[in-house]
């Protein structure tokens, strides 16, 4: 079944462009040239209910459905992916709490993340162990009313800037997947400590840390559904995210054919437009093509995910790894529209490019998605 837009779609399509037009875009270059965490913009979204947009009102979001989300990530990264991440970050893992915390845990935490009080990350990669969940090494034992968590996790996208993080760790020994759980863990216990990673080739802007755990307490109250039960709690989670990066790409693919299609029309060669010349306009319209369709595949998971189709799963899947290989290519052939002036900071096409590259490979790289599609085919 096809997706169908209306007009809350188009709304939240034109507020989250305003804001990215006005807020976002005249700084972008200058958060990607320095790598400084935009505090200030995030308070700005939250106060634009930009914030946690997925939370039900409730608890002070805008209970934007799977689809309006879709199109809120893409308008986020049409923008700046660096900036457009770090806004999407703070609320990281407040699909989990929805589906799974208890209502204390959500009352205390999500008002207060929708309002940009708090920033949360969701902790599951580990320096040895990324899309392997069933080598997870962190490890949670219970004492009493407590438990406790040792271990290590890499590459998680907002650590060093959250008051609050969701970690997966081990509950049971030799039991792979089965034996995961999800916690609540506030980043200011004693024997938590998040270290920034730099020097990344894109989305600069955005914090990734790393976590190290060394005997953090926390109360039993704190585990995120069952125990044990962590892994098929964050199936719909999986689901979610990955047409999160589909969309992500979508985004960062159409900024790329704006800048060809703004060059093409201004650039002269010749004595004429370069949008004359046959080559550029088969390019371009090869990129159109390209956007349109990882666009119509990523709103069509999202739709499915919503409605809780049987093929949910093999979409979301499918449109991560098509978006993702699309944004690559589109960004790729962007630099090239643009010629030399495409390969120096000057020009944003260049930062395009280092962006998108990493749409494909979090949130499980595009090899284990093909995995996923073919299980799900075959």
């Amino acid at each position: 079944m096809a997706y169908e837009l209306a007009g809350s779609h188009d709304e939240i399509r034109e507020r989250v462009r305003a804001f990215g037009e006005e807020v976002i875009a005249p700084v972008a270059r200058e958060y990607d040239r320095t790598a400084e965490y935009p505090d200030s913009i995030i308070a700005e979204a939250a106060e634009s209910g930009l914030v946690g947009a997925n939370v039900p009102s409730e608890y002070g979001g805008l209970g934007l459905d799977p689809l309006e989300m879709a199109i809120y990530t893409e308008e986020l990264w049409r923008a700046d992916p660096g900036i457009g991440l770090a806004i999407q970050a703070r609320s990281f893992g407040s699909t989990l709490l929805l589906d799974q915390a208890d209502e204390k845990l959500c009352e205390t935490w999500l008002p207060r993340i929708t309002a940009g009080e708090v920033g949360t990350c969701m902790a599951l990669t580990e320096p040895d162990y990324g899309s392997d969940m069933a080598g997870i090494q962190t490890r949670a034992e219970r004492d009493g009313d407590e438990w406790t968590l040792t271990g290590k996790k890499k590459w998680i996208t907002g650590a060093s800037v959250a008051d609050v993080a969701i970690i997966i760790a081990r509950t049971t020994q030799d039991a792979e997947h089965r034996g995961l759980t999800a916690f609540l863990v506030p980043t200011d216990r004693d024997g938590f400590e998040a270290t920034p990673i730099t020097g990344k080739l894109g989305i600069r802007a955005a914090d990734v840390a790393g976590i190290e755990l060394d005997d953090v307490r926390i109360p039993k109250e704190n585990v995120v559904g069952e125990v044990d039960r962590g892994f098929y709690h964050l199936l719909e989670f999986f689901e979610t995210e990955r047409v999160n990066v589909a969309a992500q790409a979508v985004g960062v693919a159409q900024a790329a054919l704006d800048a060809a299609t703004d060059y093409a029309n201004s650039r002269t060669q010749g004595e004429k437009p370069i949008r004359e010349y046959q080559a550029i306009q088969h390019k371009v319209a090869e990129m159109g093509s390209a956007v349109e369709a990882a666009r119509s595949l990523t709103y069509r998971a999202a739709s499915a995910g919503e409605r809780g189709d049987e093929d949910a799963m093999k979409l979301a899947s499918m449109a991560k790894q098509f978006a993702s290989e699309r944004a690559v290519e589109v960004a790729d052939e962007a630099v090239q529209v643009h010629g030399g002036p495409g390969y120096v900071e000057d020009n944003f096409v260049e930062k395009y490019y280092r962006d998108a590259r990493i749409t494909k490979i979090y949130e499980g790289t595009n090899e284990i998605q093909k995995n996923i599609i073919a299980r799900e085919l075959l």
